[in-house]
């Protein structure tokens, strides 16, 4: 006769973890070639409510739109083009408000995403990476954030690397 496991497993992502790596899962979406961003939304109930990654607009073909930034013409980089996916996941939001929310996101806000978190209600924001710290737009950002009074906390995750095997259900 087969054991019964009696015991929960205790081995199991945090909430943070998972909502972080849902928006790390999200950014896998991206195209772009350099830095790959994602974003999850959640309700103070746990619940997500939004997701996103940096690409181009809609109807904008990423297929015509640069993705470089090396160009000393500016129309010629992608930085006047690409939606983050802070952007993308309150544009894409399942739900009529976000006051509340709490944003995951791979990296720091720069001050153009802070200024939709700030309209879009989000009261928290878990970040993983904030390797632009010292640029003009994060140093913006953190102002923005600051005055409109929404916590930023980075996020250090207990895990380093989260598998996913998706031959792991046919072996059980």
């Amino acid at each position: 006769m087969a054991k019964v496991q009696s015991e929960k497993r205790t081995d199991y992502l945090s909430w943070d973890e998972y909502f972080m790596a849902i928006a790390f899962l999200s950014a896998e979406r991206s195209k772009d070639p350099v830095t790959q961003v994602g974003a999850c939304i959640v309700t103070e109930d746990k619940k997500i409510v939004a997701i996103g990654y940096n690409g181009m607009p809609n109807g904008c073909s990423d297929d015509v739109l640069p993705w470089g930034k090396g160009s000393d013409n500016p129309l010629e980089n992608k930085t006047l083009y690409v939606c983050h996916a802070e952007m993308n996941a309150i544009m894409n939001r399942n739900e009529s408000t976000l006051k509340g929310c709490t944003l995951y996101v791979a990296l720091f806000p720069c001050n153009e995403c802070a200024k939709l978190i700030i309209q879009a209600g989000i009261s928290k924001i878990y970040y993983f990476s904030n390797k632009k710290h010292d640029s003009v737009s994060v140093q913006a950002s953190r102002i923005l954030l600051d005055l409109a009074g929404v916590i930023y906390i980075q996020l250090i995750p207990k895990r380093k690397v989260i598998e996913i095997n998706f031959e792991k259900i046919n072996s059980t």
